[in-house]
C-alpha cells in the first residue's frame, strides 16, 4: 500500500532578538538564531531543488509535439481560445492592485469549514454520484465506474510547499483511502488543477490512466508517469476507458506553469456511460460555445461548474456564479454542483460569495442545485437540499 502524500509547512514562531545577548540566555538565543538561519537556508535549497521539477517540462521533438503543432487550436506558437480573451483588460490593472492592498473582503472563513469523511458504498450499475473533495477535485461515480477530476491533495497550490495559496480546510480523506479509480482526468496544467505530488501519489496507489489535454503529457512524462497511462486529447477528440466515453471539449482559459504561457491546451470534459452523462467545465470564462456543447453532447444529468476565483481583472477566463448558472442552462444539465471555491483563496472576493450568489441565481432561474460540504457524497438522483452551511462559518 502506497503512503499518502503529506505537505509539510515550516514557520518560525515568536520574536527573534536583533542582537546577541550575553550569558546563558545569550548563548541559547545564538544557537536558536543559527538554527533558524540554517533551517531557512535548507528550505531555500530544497525549494530551488524542487522548483524545476514542479514546473514540469516543455515539449520535445517527437510525435506528441507534432500533434501539438498540427492542432487547430495551436496558432503562432501558442494555443488559442475559441473566442478572443484578455486576462487583464485595459483600465482595470490599477483598481485590481488597489483592491489587493486595501479591499476588506472576508477572504477566509471565521471558523473551521466543515468537512465530511467520504463514504464509498457499493456502486449501482446505473447510478450517478459525485463526491466533492474541495476546489475542483471531484470523484464522479458513474454506472459502476469511478473518475477523478483535477485531484489536488497538497497543502498549497504552488510550485513550492513553502509559499503560495494554502488550504482553508483539511483534505476530507488521505489519498490512499480513495477506492480503485477507472480514470483520472486533468483540465489544464495550472497548479491548482495539476499537482505534481498528487500525481506521483496516484501513480503509486492507482493503476488508472490519466486523460489530459494536448501538451500536458510532457509534464506527466517528467514526473514518471509511463506512456501507457497517458491519454492526450485535442478538443472534440474522444477516448473510451473502462466502458465510459470521454470527450475533451473546448474551454475559454489559458495555461502555464511559472514563466510558460499557453504551451499546453486547456479543456472541459464530457463523460458518458450507457445512460448517464456528466459535464465538467474545468476553468473557463463564459462564452456561447456552451450552447454548442449542450447541443452536441447534452443533455447532462449533472454539470460540475467553476463559479469561484472570478474578478473584474480577468472576466474572460473565470466565470462568475451568474455566468456559471447560464453555462449550466446552455449545456442542458439537470443538477448543478459548483466547483473552484471554498478551498484556496485565489481572488479578491469574499470566500463564501460564490455560493451565496449562485444560490440566489439558482432560485431566481429555477435551477436544481446541490452545494455539498467538502467530502460529502451527492446522489444526483436524490441530492441533499441546499442548507447554506457555509454561512455559519463565513
Amino acid at each position: 500500500m502506497a503512503q499518502s502524500y503529506t505537505c509539510s509547512n515550516t514557520s518560525l514562531k515568536g520574536n527573534h532578538p536583533l542582537g546577541w545577548q550575553t550569558g546563558a540566555m545569550g548563548k541559547t538565543a545564538k544557537v536558536l538564531t543559527l538554527a533558524a538561519l540554517g533551517a531557512g537556508a535548507a528550505a531555500l535549497a530544497w525549494a530551488a531543488q524542487e522548483l524545476p521539477i514542479q514546473v514540469g517540462a516543455r515539449q520535445d521533438k517527437g510525435p506528441r509535439t507534432d500533434r501539438v503543432t498540427r492542432s487547430p487550436q495551436f496558432r503562432e506558437g501558442k494555443f488559442r481560445n475559441p473566442v478572443p480573451s484578455t486576462i487583464i483588460p485595459p483600465g482595470v490593472l490599477r483598481k485590481t492592485l488597489r483592491d489587493m492592498l486595501f479591499d476588506r473582503q472576508l477572504r477566509r472563513p471565521t471558523s473551521a469549514i466543515p468537512v465530511v469523511r467520504p463514504e464509498h458504498p457499493k456502486l449501482s450499475p446505473d447510478g450517478l454520484s459525485i463526491i466533492w473533495y474541495g476546489h475542483s477535485t471531484a470523484l464522479v461515480e458513474i454506472e459502476g465506474r469511478r473518475v477523478l477530476f483535477d485531484p489536488i491533495w497538497s497543502d498549497r497550490c504552488s510550485p513550492s510547499h513553502l509559499v503560495g495559496p494554502r488550504r482553508m480546510h483539511e483534505v476530507p480523506a488521505p489519498i490512499v483511502e480513495l477506492p480503485r479509480l477507472d480514470a483520472i482526468v486533468i483540465s489544464h496544467d495550472h497548479y491548482d488543477h495539476l499537482d505534481m505530488p498528487t500525481v506521483r501519489a496516484l501513480l503509486r496507489s492507482q493503476t488508472a490512466p490519466f486523460l489530459v489535454p494536448l501538451g500536458v503529457a510532457a509534464h506527466l512524462d517528467r514526473w514518471g508517469v509511463p506512456p501507457e497511462r497517458i491519454i492526450e486529447l485535442d478538443w472534440d477528440e474522444t477516448a473510451d476507458v473502462a466502458g465510459l466515453h470521454f470527450v475533451a471539449t473546448a474551454a475559454r482559459h489559458f495555461s502555464g506553469r511559472l514563466f510558460s504561457r499557453d504551451d499546453t491546451l486547456w479543456a472541459s470534459w464530457v463523460v458518458t456511460g450507457a445512460k448517464r452523462r456528466v459535464f465538467y467545465t474545468g476553468d473557463s470564462g463564459y462564452w456561447d460555445g456552451y450552447q454548442d456543447i449542450g447541443t452536441t453532447y447534452g443533455p447532462f444529468d449533472v454539470a460540475l461548474i467553476q463559479v469561484g476565483a472570478f474578478g473584474p481583472g480577468w472576466p474572460d477566463i473565470h466565470m462568475t456564479p451568474e455566468d456559471g448558472a447560464q453555462a449550466h442552462l446552455d449545456v442542458r444539465a439537470d443538477l448543478l454542483i459548483p466547483l473552484h471555491w471554498c478551498t484556496f483563496n485565489l481572488a479578491l472576493h469574499a470566500w463564501s460569495e460564490p455560493a451565496d450568489r449562485l444560490w440566489t441565481e439558482a432560485k431566481a432561474r429555477d435551477i436544481r442545485l446541490a452545494v455539498p460540504r467538502p467530502g460529502e457524497r451527492v446522489d444526483v438522483d436524490d441530492p441533499p437540499p441546499v442548507d447554506g452551511w457555509w454561512q455559519a462559518v463565513a
